[in-house]
């Protein structure tokens, strides 16, 4: 696993303006708010399995509403694509729920 250069996550942040880099850790965090519980439980499940789909499982962490979420890929002692691909579609998820009205 190759992990990105301080030049491509710089780039491929720019595309994912909620995502914080923590460059000392080699990691991206958000963290996501939904209307209850259910909402949230909702879209940990959906990216449950883009986890699977992807090998890829963050690490997260979940109170009531709202769902933290941190990414990095151990093999690679950092950053990686697969943190990027996954990332996005957690974006894509989230948002196709607000559009939803969930």
């Amino acid at each position: 696993m190759t992990p990105l250069t301080p030049d491509e996550i710089r780039e491929r942040l720019a595309a994912l303006p909620d995502w914080t880099l923590d460059a000392e850790q080699g990691a991206i965090a958000r963290s996501f708010l939904f209307g209850n519980f259910a909402e949230a439980f909702g879209f940990m499940t959906r990216m449950a399995l883009v986890s699977e789909k992807l090998d890829h499982h963050p690490e997260w962490f979940n109170v009531y509403n709202r769902v933290d979420v941190t990414l990095t890929t151990h093999d690679a002692n950092g950053l990686s694509e697969r943190d990027i691909t996954w990332a996005k579609a957690a974006d894509g998820a989230f948002a196709s729920r607000t559009r939803q009205g969930a």
